[in-house]
C-alpha cells in the first residue's frame, strides 16, 4: 500500500463519524504542505474500498452520509446485534421511531401535526431525538403561533447508514401481511 492510502485509511479509521473527500483533502494538505489532486485521492479511496471488499476483513469502508467510514459487514450484523443489545440505552424506543420516521418523511414538520399522526403526545421522544442529534429544529412556521418546524438531524444519515434521503424506503415498499389492515402512511410531503 502506499504513503497516500496509509494516511487516507488512517483518517477513516479515526473519525468518529464518515469522513468526507474535503475534510481527506484538507487534512493532507495540512499534513504534507503540498495539493494533492482530487484524482489521487480518489484513487487511494477506490484501492481502499477494494482492499476491504476481501472476506478475510469483518469490516469494510461505506460511502455514508456523503462521506467514508469503517463499519461491519451485513455478515456480521447478528454478533452486533448480541452487543448493541446489551449497550441498549443508546438505542431508539418505538415512539421515538415512530416520530423519527414522521419527521424524516414530512419535514419539516411541527410538533402538533406530529401527535396528530400518532395520536399521542410526542414531547419525550422528541427531546430524545433532539438531543441524539437525529431531529434539528428547521425554523418556525408562518401559522398561527409560529411553532417550531422539525426535519431531520446532522446524526440522521450516519445512523440509519443512508447517504441522502432520497435512499429513504418509500411507503408502497412495506408489505402488509395477511389479514392486517394498512395504518395510515406516511408518505413524504
Amino acid at each position: 500500500m502506499n504513503f497516500l492510502e496509509n494516511h487516507i485509511e488512517a483518517l477513516i479509521f479515526c473519525a468518529s463519524e464518515p469522513i468526507t473527500l474535503n475534510t481527506i483533502r484538507e487534512c493532507l494538505i495540512e499534513m504534507l504542505d503540498a495539493y494533492i489532486p482530487d484524482e489521487d485521492i480518489e484513487q487511494a479511496l477506490e484501492k481502499l474500498l477494494q482492499k476491504y471488499e476481501n472476506e478475510n476483513f469483518a469490516f469494510k469502508i461505506y460511502q455514508v452520509a456523503q462521506g467514508y467510514q469503517f463499519l461491519t459487514k451485513s455478515d456480521y450484523h447478528t454478533s452486533i446485534a448480541v452487543l448493541l443489545k446489551h449497550i441498549s440505552k443508546k438505542s431508539l424506543s418505538k415512539s421515538a421511531l415512530e416520530t423519527m420516521a414522521i419527521i424524516a418523511y414530512r419535514q419539516p414538520i411541527a410538533k402538533a401535526e406530529i401527535e396528530k399522526i400518532r395520536g399521542v403526545g410526542s414531547d419525550y421522544a422528541l427531546q430524545k431525538l433532539l438531543d441524539k442529534g437525529l431531529v434539528a429544529i428547521q425554523g418556525k412556521s408562518e401559522g398561527p403561533g409560529r411553532p417550531l418546524l422539525y426535519g431531520t438531524g446532522d446524526k440522521f444519515m450516519e445512523y440509519f447508514g443512508l447517504n441522502s434521503l432520497d435512499e429513504l424506503p418509500q411507503p408502497r415498499d412495506f408489505a402488509v401481511n395477511e389479514g392486517e389492515t394498512p395504518t395510515e402512511s406516511v408518505e413524504p410531503a
